[in-house]
This record gives C-alpha cells, sequence and structure tokens, in this order.
C-alpha cells in the first residue's frame, strides 16, 4: 500500500479525512472517511476502502464509527474496529459478521456536540450528522448531498423516495453549519465546501426546485 493510500490529512483542526478511493460504478467520484477528534471520543464518520487503520490509529483511533447509509457498507467496514452504529433500516446491509454496537431510528444528540439526524430519501435509513468542534459546525450528509464539481447535488436512485429525500433536504435547510462535508465529490477537486447560512440556504433551494421538477440531482 503506498504513502497516498494510508495518509490521513486534516483540512481543518479537529477533522481528518481517509486518502480518497474511487467508487468503482463511479471512478470520477472519490469517497473519504472522516475523524472528528473529540475529547469524549473520537468518531468516525463513513467507511473507505482509502483508510487504513494504522493510518487511524496514529491520530488516535475511533471510539465509536457511523454510517450515513447502506452503500457505504460495502466499502470498508471491516478494517476498523471500532464500534459500529447505523440506522436501523439500514441494517440489513451489512454483513452479519460486522458487530453493530447498535441502531437508531429517532434524531438525537451524542455529549452535546454531535447530533444525529435521519435524512430519509437517498436509502431508508440515510443519516446526517452534525459536530460543532467549538471552531466549525461539520454537516456530514453522506449522498444525500455530494460535491460534483463543486456543485452540491442529489442522488436519487430508483429505489430512492423522492419525496422523502424533498422533507429531508427541507431539514437539512434548516440546519445551522458551516462546513459540508459528503462522502463523495469528484476527483481532484475539494472535498469539503465552507459555507454561510444565506449560501446554505440558496444551494439547498437550487436542489429543491431540480427535485420537485423531477430531476435526480
Amino acid at each position: 500500500m503506498t504513502e497516498q493510500l494510508v495518509r490521513m490529512e486534516s483540512p481543518m483542526a479537529g477533522l481528518y479525512a481517509s486518502a480518497p478511493a474511487a467508487l468503482p460504478f463511479a471512478p470520477d467520484l472519490h469517497v473519504r472517511a472522516f475523524l472528528l477528534r473529540r475529547s469524549r471520543g473520537n468518531v468516525l464518520i463513513y467507511a473507505s476502502r482509502g483508510l487504513d487503520p494504522a493510518a487511524l490509529r496514529e491520530v488516535g483511533g475511533a471510539s465509536r464509527r457511523y454510517l450515513n447509509h447502506r452503500h457505504e457498507a460495502l466499502f470498508g467496514t471491516d478494517a476498523v474496529e471500532a464500534p459500529l452504529f447505523l440506522h436501523e433500516r439500514e441494517r440489513d446491509a451489512v454483513d452479519p459478521k460486522l458487530h453493530v454496537r447498535g441502531t437508531f431510528s429517532k434524531r438525537h444528540v451524542l455529549d452535546e456536540d454531535f447530533e444525529v439526524i435521519p435524512t430519509p430519501g437517498h436509502t431508508p435509513g440515510a443519516t446526517a450528522y452534525l459536530w460543532d468542534s467549538g471552531e466549525h459546525r461539520f454537516l456530514f450528509t453522506g449522498d444525500t448531498i455530494y460535491l460534483a464539481d463543486g456543485e452540491w447535488v442529489a442522488a436519487v436512485l430508483e429505489s430512492s423516495d423522492r419525496e422523502s429525500y424533498i422533507a429531508s433536504l427541507e431539514l437539512l435547510r434548516e440546519l445551522d453549519f458551516d462546513v459540508l462535508v459528503p462522502w463523495a465529490a469528484t476527483a481532484g477537486r475539494p472535498y469539503h465546501a465552507v459555507t454561510s447560512t444565506a449560501d446554505a440556504r440558496r444551494r439547498i433551494d437550487a436542489m429543491l426546485a431540480r427535485l420537485r421538477r423531477g430531476e435526480d440531482r
């Protein structure tokens, strides 16, 4: 394994990103896992084959890990030993050999700084995570919102529920955050987006308009 594949980079204080890994069915999109450095225990968000366990240990390891949606279960979930948490409607997509410590179905807060926010639509149990690092408020949206050449876009599949997706985007539109951190982004382009309340609402409004017209992004 090359140095590039095991490196974890820190784009901002407290947030570490794994090396990128191309999606086999969409190689122009790269996915990453992200480590949140927290005083009450580090949290790993998403799964990616670009994450090397040794690199993870070097920056403190993880006490918990969370998936956004079921598609991540195909990409490196067996590489990390931290207890796994995910929405109860995504549980059946995870290999039975993997130990799932717990599932959830409702919005809730962990340790006052980490919020779990179900956002069904892309998949039945897709879930966003909002982390207040003290310096930034990071919103992790998985594929519900991802970055295509820098643009905020949706991923409505044949199996997706469009009406639930729209309702989830309406919920995300009202959240207070200043950094968007999706699972996927176009290769070679920024994989997180610094934003403001007005900018985030404008971008999500544009997504909502497209989905209401019947478009998929």
